[in-house]
């Protein structure tokens, strides 16, 4: 089975049952420097392999970038 979210603006079929830390290894992310958003409300690190990708979930996943 596969559910579809909205994964930063753009339609994504996606295994049921993953998570948010199973995403992020799926799009091939370096999660050090990520936050993710799902559904407007941002989900900490610690909560990322217990939070199940839910149908017509919208994650925003953003980059940190150093600079100086």
């Amino acid at each position: 089975m596969s559910l579809r979210v909205i994964v930063n603006g753009e339609e994504r079929e996606l295994p049921d049952g993953l998570t948010l830390e199973a995403l992020i290894r799926h799009l091939s992310l370096a999660p050090d420097r990520l936050a993710i958003e799902r559904n407007r409300e941002v989900v900490r690190r610690a909560d990322w392999p217990q939070t199940v990708l839910r149908e017509d979930d919208r994650i925003e996943i953003i980059h940190f970038v150093g600079g100086g």
